[in-house]
Formats: C-alpha cells, structure tokens, sequence
C-alpha cells in the first residue's frame, strides 16, 4: 500500500502530522494524545481479528510508518516546537506562491470563502476526522483533504497577521488557576522566531552524533529536516553530502557537493568531497562493481574506484502551477 500523501502542506515538502492524526493545527497536548489513543486502538492488531489479512496488515503499517511517528512528533515539547517554527514558515510560502495553490477537496475550497474561518474549519476538520480511520483504504485521502483543510486555515490566518501553531490554552477552571497555566503559550511565540539558527545547529549536532554511531539514516534524515527550514544553509547541504558519500550513495552526495559550492565556493567539507568524487577524463577502465573504498589508494595506476563513476544528479524539475489563487476561485483540480 503506498503511503504517499500528495495534498495540501504535503505538496510543499512538509509532513502534516496533525492531517496524519486528524487534529487541528493549534490542538493541546490532551487533544493529541486522545486522538492517538483512538486511533491506536483501531489499528492495533487486536483490534483488527476480525478483518482480513490484508487489513491487518495494512493496519499494522499505517500504524507503524504514519500515526506513531505523527504522535512523537507532536507529544514532545522539543520536537513540536521545531514543527511549529516549520508549519509557519510553510504558511507564509504558500501565501506568497497562492497564485499556483489549486484546491482539490470541497472542504477546503467552503473554507477558503467562508466569512468565520475558525469555526468552520474545526467543523470541517471534525467531519473529516469522523471518517478517516474507519475504512482503512480512505486514511491516506481523508490525510490528503485535512491537509489542505490546514494549508487553507494557515494561509488565511496568515493573511491576518494571526501566529498559528501553538497549542491551545485548555479551558479556564471555575478554581481561578488559568492565569498560571496561560502563561506558557504567551511566551512562546516570542522565542521561537529566535531559535532558527539554534535549530539548525541542533539538527547539524544531532547528525554528528548519529553519524558517529554510524547510524547514517538518522543522521541523513536530522540534515534533510534541517534543509527544510533552511534550504540555503550550504553546510547541511555539505554535511549531507558527505554522509551520502560514505554510504557510497554518489549521485546524492554530488547533489549537495553541487548545491553547498553554489551556495558558499569556499565550503571546505564540499570541495574535499567533490575532490573524491571526481575522475579523470582519460579513459582509464573502471575496476569492478563492488570493490571495496578502502582499495583506492592502494590500486594500481591509481584508478578511481568504480562507485565513484556512477550516478549523475538529475535535473531539478519544477512542481507543476496550478491556476487560481487563494482568495480567486479555486476552480479545477490539478492536471
């Protein structure tokens, strides 16, 4: 079963963990893990005795590859404030890129005109919810509806001047304790804007420490999450260049060789991995498939090793552009 989820915030090289799980963008910490409770439940493989193999399984994946990593994503402070600083910035780049925003899904295009945007869209986003775990083959579209469902919520809030991403307040107690509890969510806005290069720079320190651990995957996925908030930050790309490299994952260490050197022609870790990338043009005979790195600086007549011949980095193509913008009608689907 594919995974992919191709609506919405996902269209914008962003995970929309609260469409995953089919909870608001500015939803409490209760509000989560009730959710993820529910939906654990559904899909845990007691639960589904009763339905086919195929069911099972398919439960057992959309748990484990989607509403687990949702839920830890959200539930821990750290993390979550990461995904806000993220879901802003993702909100401000579809407002300036609305005129290429084509709705697919009806919810999201009555929210784009609708006059009370909050109350509508929790009603949407409710009905959504309702449906999206009951029939196992509709998770993935009902994810693609609620996401656009938020980017719409997102881009009109934008357009406010409004912050979205940050947790509720719960509701106040009749016992006057609200003042104390309040307080957080004031505060946090007005660090978050400051903690972007702090971020990035955790991203680049927890790569290292997996890449020590030599565990590669880990530390490529710290770096892409960094480049998401910061695609012209030329030492992630450099960093992860380098880890492709060491993984003999050539083609995708050249891309970021390239993209680092684009960025910063003086990037040490850069021009050292394009250096070990490159061959000579002569036409030396590469030696066979799977020789191993170690051999290069002891092989005869110093030939290159055979992985660093392969791979060239695709072009980059250009998401296809809608018509209509945000506040126009949003008329057709994509093509």
């Amino acid at each position: 079963m594919s995974l992919k989820i191709d609506q919405g915030l996902f269209n914008l090289d962003f995970t929309d963990y609260h469409a995953i799980l089919g909870i608001a963008v500015d939803s409490d910490l209760k509000e989560i893990r009730k959710r993820y409770l529910t939906i654990a439940r559904r899909l845990h493989p007691d639960s589904c005795m009763t339905e086919d193999v195929s069911d099972r399984q398919r439960a057992s994946e959309l748990l484990s590859k989607l509403v687990n990593p949702a839920y830890e994503k959200l539930s821990q402070e750290k993390t979550y404030a990461e995904y806000c600083i993220l879901l802003r910035l993702k909100g401000q780049q579809a407002v300036k890129q609305q005129e290429t925003i084509v709705l697919n899904s009806n919810p999201a295009r009555l929210l784009a005109s609708a006059s009370d945007i909050d109350t509508s869209y929790r009603l949407a986003l409710k009905n959504l919810a309702e449906q999206q775990y009951n029939q196992l083959d509709q998770v993935i579209e009902i994810a693609g509806q609620i996401s656009e469902l938020n980017l719409v919520y997102l881009m009109r809030k934008e357009s406010r001047g409004e912050t979205v991403g940050t947790r509720r307040t719960a509701a106040a107690p009749s016992d006057g304790s609200a003042p104390a509890r309040s307080s957080a969510p004031t505060t946090a806005p007005a660090r978050v804007p400051a903690t972007r290069e702090a971020l990035i720079a955790a991203y680049l320190r927890r790569s290292q420490e997996f890449e020590t651990k030599q565990n590669f995957p880990r530390a490529i996925l710290e770096l892409r999450d960094a480049i998401k908030m910061d695609a012209f930050n030329s030492e992630c790309h450099s960093r992860l260049g380098l880890i492709y490299l060491k993984t003999n994952q050539n083609t995708m260490a050249k891309i970021h060789f390239n993209k680092a050197l684009e960025l910063d022609p003086q990037d040490a870790v850069a021009l050292e991995g394009k250096r070990r990338l490159e061959t000579p043009t002569s036409t030396a005979i590469a030696p066979a498939k799977g020789k191993p790195e170690s051999q290069k600086s002891g092989a005869k007549g110093g030939k290159p090793d055979a992985g660093k011949l392969k791979g060239k980095p695709g072009s980059k193509g250009k998401p296809d552009q809608g018509n209509g913008g945000l506040f126009g009608l949003f008329g057709s689907k994509k093509k």
